[in-house]
């Protein structure tokens, strides 16, 4: 298990790193700019052949018109300069554009005249082959979405939550995608949060391994604790992806917002549905890591109580010669049978004895 985690840590990064890729047989040809990792038009749920330049392609949806035409454009971290060429020709709101440059943004939706503005928070479970008090367990990503009546803009930050295979099964329900952008919009929303679930049962590993060895060693190990701490701030890490994202999708779900097709309003409430779930998964989490916290320093404090009571009883035996040798040593002439024959071995034996004594009562208490 030590070594096939890494190694599965390594494929999962190399392969989350790569660039989404078009869909395959669409005859796509490369992006028009480096940021752009695929761009489309979609008639009636059919991906069509044409440029990938977000302009031509936004003119030719445009010509065609219907309610089921809109075009498809998926940006990975682009830079100021190419998200605002974008931003122009779509006449999105300048806010939402350097909010969806600068990433860092808690999950949210608004709304800028008949445009949605809708940010998620991605998350991938960081393999390891052991816990320590450094480890990443969740690493966390945005993708940024901006739908409007006949165009859908997916803007993605962070090595994983690549969107290729997702628009590649959804081209596959044609009649899925041809309810418009709301469609797209409502399968990122649910990939996110499957991911979510994933990722949280991932986590339940790491907490029930951490449980099991702080529980084994009933005498507490103070080195339990930074483990523990990193365990709970990545948790806490993956709740502040998941409980923001709460209020977004109940928007999504309970108002009529226009670009928003009606069918898809129910679509977003099994989402919120499955949100819930993992919100009150990670809640629990976050409580048992408390606890789990709070039961290894009770050990902890335990053990040292123990050791305190055993080094205390020592030095009360311990007492008894010193007191004694001390008395002795003063060099008094007259001292209690100085120059009897069996002086010495008598105070030896007295001496013996009282540390005998104290032991023995120590012992039947429990402190030694």
């Amino acid at each position: 298990m030590s070594v096939i985690r890494p190694l599965r840590a390594a494929f999962e990064l190399a392969w989350r790193q790569r660039p989404e890729e078009p869909a395959p047989g669409t005859g796509a040809t490369a992006p028009a700019s480096d940021a752009v990792v695929d761009c489309a038009v979609y008639r009636d749920g059919v991906r069509r052949p044409g440029p990938q330049d977000p302009a031509a392609a936004i003119g030719q949806a445009r010509r065609r018109g219907g309610r089921g035409t809109f075009v498809w454009i998926g940006l990975f971290e682009p830079s100021e300069a190419e998200l605002a060429g974008v931003a122009e020709q779509f006449g999105l709101h300048p806010l939402a554009v350097e909010d969806a440059v600068h990433a860092h943004q808690r999950p949210k939706l608004e709304r800028y005249d008949e445009t949605l503005f809708m940010v998620l928070k991605t998350v991938r479970y960081v393999s390891h082959g052991e816990l320590t008090s450094t480890s990443e367990v969740v690493e966390t990503g945005e993708i940024m979405v901006f739908v409007g009546s006949d165009f859908v803009i997916t803007v993605r930050h962070g090595a994983h939550g690549g969107l290729g295979a997702l628009r590649h099964s959804l081209e596959q329900s044609p009649r899925q995608l041809a309810k418009g952008p709301s469609a797209v919009l409502h399968a990122i929303a649910d990939q996110v949060v499957d991911h979510y679930l994933d990722v949280a049962a991932d986590v339940r590993d790491d907490i029930d391994e951490i449980e099991s060895a702080v529980f084994a060693d009933t005498r507490g190990d103070a080195s339990q604790v930074g483990r523990i701490y990193q365990l709970k701030r990545e948790v806490l890490e993956l709740k502040r992806a998941v409980t923001p994202l709460d209020r977004p999708l109940q928007q999504l779900s309970e108002t009529s917002i226009g670009v928003v097709h009606p069918e898809i309003r129910s679509y977003f409430r099994d989402v919120a549905d499955h949100l819930t779930r993992v919100a009150d998964q990670v809640g629990g989490y976050d409580a048992l890591i408390d606890s789990i916290l709070q039961a290894n320093l009770a050990q902890v404090q335990a053990t040292q109580n123990e050791d305190m009571r055993k080094i205390t009883a020592w030095a009360a035996i311990i007492a008894v010669p010193t007191m004694v040798c001390g008395v002795y040593g003063m060099n008094f002439e007259h001292m209690p049978e100085l120059r009897w024959k069996f002086g010495y071995p008598l105070v030896l034996a007295v001496i013996a004895t009282a540390s005998w004594l104290i032991h023995r009562g120590f012992r039947r208490n429990g402190w030694l």
